[in-house]
């Protein structure tokens, strides 16, 4: 036995046949009530006929195909019309007339293919009813006929516009789950590219710097050191990115190993500064207890710009100054452009358009370009606090 109060759960979990069947057998039931004889619909005007085993008959033909109306709407409207026929030829006139524009709806909201086609038998099956019933000198002017007829149609709109209600939201779930997708996967290869740039730019520069210390071993041991390091941090800061994939990322603990702290900056800097890049750090002010996003796209600010300034302007004299606020974090790096390259930055520019994106997500400032004396300057102004 199911108890009462899994009965909501079974209902939900069971097919729509069973369902449907409810609605069907309640109809026939209400339909079989003496009360009730003669209480239908009356198309036609044929006098009134006492039931009998014919009527029951027809009643079960008009009531229990509704248990299919949805899985094969079309079979379902067959039988009921059949049944609706015998219904008003014989004079019957019972409740179960109603199952017709319950069958009409149903086909309309459910039927997928050839609707036209099946909307023009119908029609046509409705034409012969009605001329049947005039023949049978029941008076009913064609105006009656043509308003139940009407009506019939009305029944078959609502469930067309059901449809596509139903298809509309579809379409929309549909573009919205693409959009979600669309954008964690730009999420992700933008946490890509600011953790692959950056180390592999610095390992690069690095090792490019121990082909010429092969006359200082102690240097050299030095430099080779550092690669290694700034390899291992790669595979840790890959190795977290990967975890997102985890069903319990969102734990305190992965989340807390994840999102580089602006405490983090130093080392950062002292990266740098091994791969041959003078950076002078200021951070002022003291992070507020809860920054939201904003220690991270602070951290990525000062990884992306660093990185820039090691590919494009090695050597040259880098400053990176962070302020805390109350609300806000303001980070500006800027290169003075007097090293072996130009200080503006070339390649595609996804880091820097990726950097505004995460900055104006948390409706902050971003900006970055040449200065007026040469070299280039990033700035963010990035609101704290924001949980996004």
């Amino acid at each position: 036995m199911i108890s009462l109060r899994r009965v909501p759960d079974w209902w939900r979990r069971s097919d729509v046949t069973v369902r449907d069947l409810l609605l069907g057998v309640l109809c026939l039931s209400a339909s079989l009530l003496p009360a009730f004889y003669t209480r239908g619909t009356q198309l036609g005007g044929v006098p009134d006929r006492p039931f009998d085993a014919l009527a029951v008959m027809a009643i079960a033909l008009e009531c229990l195909p509704l248990a299919v109306r949805r899985r094969w709407p079309v079979v379902c409207l067959t039988l009921v019309s059949l049944g609706f026929a015998v219904d008003q030829l014989r004079g019957y006139h019972s409740l179960a007339g109603t199952a017709l524009p319950i069958a009409l709806l149903s086909v309309g909201a459910h039927l997928e293919r050839h609707r036209r086609t099946t909307a023009l038998l119908f029609s046509v099956a409705y034409v012969l009813l009605a001329v049947a019933l005039s023949r049978l000198g029941s008076g009913e002017p064609l105006s009656g006929f043509v308003m139940f007829y009407l009506a019939l149609v009305l029944a078959w709109g609502i469930g067309s516009w059901l449809r596509s209600t139903r298809v509309a939201e579809a379409e929309r779930r549909l573009r919205v789950a693409e959009d979600t997708r669309t954008a964690e996967r730009t999420r992700i290869a933008r946490e890509l590219h600011d953790v692959v740039t950056h180390h592999v730019t610095a390992m690069v520069v690095q090792a490019e710097a121990a082909r010429y210390l092969t006359a200082a071993p102690d240097r050299l041991d030095q430099t080779l050191t550092t690669v290694t390091d700034t390899g291992r941090r790669a595979i840790t800061d890959l190795r977290h990115l990967l975890d997102l994939l985890n069903p319990d990322h969102g734990s305190d603990h992965h989340a807390e190993a994840r999102t580089p702290a602006v405490g983090r900056l130093l080392t950062l800097v002292e990266q740098t500064r091994r791969a041959g890049q003078p950076v002078e750090f200021t951070e002022e002010g003291t992070p507020p207890e809860s920054t939201g996003s904003a220690e991270l796209v602070a951290y990525r600010v000062v990884q992306e710009a660093l990185t820039n300034a090691l590919k494009y302007a090695h050597g040259s004299r880098t400053s990176v100054q962070v302020r805390h606020a109350e609300r806000e974090i303001t980070v500006e790096v800027s290169t003075d452009g007097s090293g072996s390259q130009a200080a503006s930055p070339g390649g595609s520019g996804r880091g820097l358009a990726g950097l505004r994106e995460r900055v104006d997500v948390l409706g902050g400032d971003f900006s970055a370009g040449r200065q007026t004396a040469g070299g280039f300057v990033v700035r963010a102004r990035i609101p704290a606090g924001s949980p996004s």
